[in-house]
């Protein structure tokens, strides 16, 4: 027992001498390992609350937007051809198997006007399975029912932001509103989603037969309707990518596609999208981490500049320990084990302060932040293996002096 204690006490007396310059070393050292932790979290808060919000949409949903067409050897943006049709869903309704509802919906920006108060809004007409096809929920009111799809009636449910915009706190339920060309009346209003690409919190919903009544029926080249998209949900999460490569096959087929043509559609699940969005931010987080390092191992190349000066002002007490009997290998281990012990009391401490810095850049509620163990073990053995990297050098230098030259030094 003594064997191993020994050498502990003697690194701590050693580092005890020079307080100050222990403390700046330990210092770098805490700097480095609370940035690490503190980047790191940020990207792995940004990560959860995304996926979050993906999965709020529904694990089950998968959705089918058009595609994009060429023109000149230059590509369009997804979306800016017309090429699915309400006769598409309900072909896709009919002929694939493990679906639960189909959603159809077609969109337009319309001007909405409610007293003084206007606004430009995405207007999307949908069919009644929508709110449960994409896990919506109302705060307030109720959604359009399958008959007043079926006579087209002239009503709205309001997303939260748009609500907020036209109607303040005032419960716009029951409430007329101006919108394009027609007045609607407002049923219901949505709970928020919170911000992301396409979210409802911006959009209105009408019956899509009153959307193409009142608004607009685009039609293709055959007189179906085109839709914007169109969106389903699943029986089966783990049949996901039968029923993707189903639809593909059958939406190829109705669009007389040849085996060298590209879609002209693009079936997406929130599956996938959730996959995509996992690679990314763990991309991002490993750079915020490569960043924060960066510091750290300024602080560690701090800890092989005390530990050489240390090493030159202790020559002669290397030199005494040497002529009582010390070996290589016990002078190599003491140094050794003050440069470890310099670098995990910082990353001890630092794992502390970035936990702490984490807590309250959470706290303004900007960014949410999310320490996890595997984040606080690496940043701690990042840490001890900058110690036992960086004091490598001066241990090895210091157990290779020369007894009778080491004594020699004043």
């Amino acid at each position: 027992m003594k064997r191993w204690f020994e050498p502990l006490l003697t690194a701590w007396v050693g580092l005890a001498t020079h307080k100050l310059r222990s403390f700046l070393t330990i210092l770098g050292i805490v700097i480095g390992v609370a940035a690490v932790i503190t980047l790191m979290s940020i990207g792995r808060g940004a990560q959860t609350e995304i996926l979050s919000r993906i999965e709020a949409l529904g694990s089950d949903l998968i959705t089918i937007r058009p595609g994009a067409f060429t023109s000149g050897g230059i590509r369009s943006a997804p979306g800016s051809v017309s090429t699915l049709t309400i006769e598409d869903a309900q072909a896709i309704a009919e002929q694939v198997p493990d679906i639960s509802s189909v959603a159809p919906s077609y969109s337009r920006s319309l001007q909405l006007v409610v007293g003084s108060k206007n606004t430009n809004a995405s207007v999307t007409g949908v069919t009644a399975e929508y709110i449960e096809v994409n896990n919506l929920k109302l705060a307030s009111g109720t959604f359009f029912s399958g008959v007043d799809y079926q006579r087209g009636a002239k009503a709205a449910v309001l997303g939260s932001n748009i609500k907020e915009t036209l109607f303040g706190d005032t419960d716009p339920t029951g409430q007329q509103m101006r919108m394009g060309g027609i007045v609607v009346r407002v049923i219901g209003v949505l709970e928020s989603k919170g911000a992301m690409f396409g979210s409802p919190d911006d959009a209105i919903f009408i019956p899509l037969t009153a959307m193409q009544q009142t608004v607009a029926q685009p039609r293709t080249a055959r007189g179906e309707r085109v839709v914007s998209s169109i969106s389903l949900t699943v029986s089966d999460e783990e049949q996901a990518s039968y029923v993707t490569d189903e639809i593909t096959s059958l939406l190829r087929t109705r669009h007389q596609l040849g085996p060298a043509a590209d879609n002209d559609f693009t079936v997406t699940s929130i599956e996938e999208i959730a996959q995509t969005v996992t690679e990314a931010t763990r991309t991002m987080t490993l750079l915020l981490g490569a960043i924060a390092a960066i510091s750290l191992l300024v602080g560690g190349i701090g800890v092989m500049n005390i530990m050489l000066v240390s090493v030159l002002e202790r020559t002669r007490e290397i030199g005494i320990r040497k002529a009582l009997g010390a070996r290589q290998r016990d002078i190599w281990i003491q140094f050794l084990i003050e440069a470890s012990f310099l670098a995990l009391a910082g990353g001890i401490v630092g794992v502390a302060t970035g936990w702490v810095a984490s807590y309250f850049v959470s706290r303004t509620g900007f960014i949410t932040t999310l320490v996890s163990a595997d984040i606080v073990i690496l940043a701690v053995s990042v840490s001890v293996g900058i110690g036992l990297f960086f004091g490598f050098y001066p241990a090895w230098n210091a157990s290779r002096l020369n007894p009778i030259e080491a004594l020699r030094s004043d």
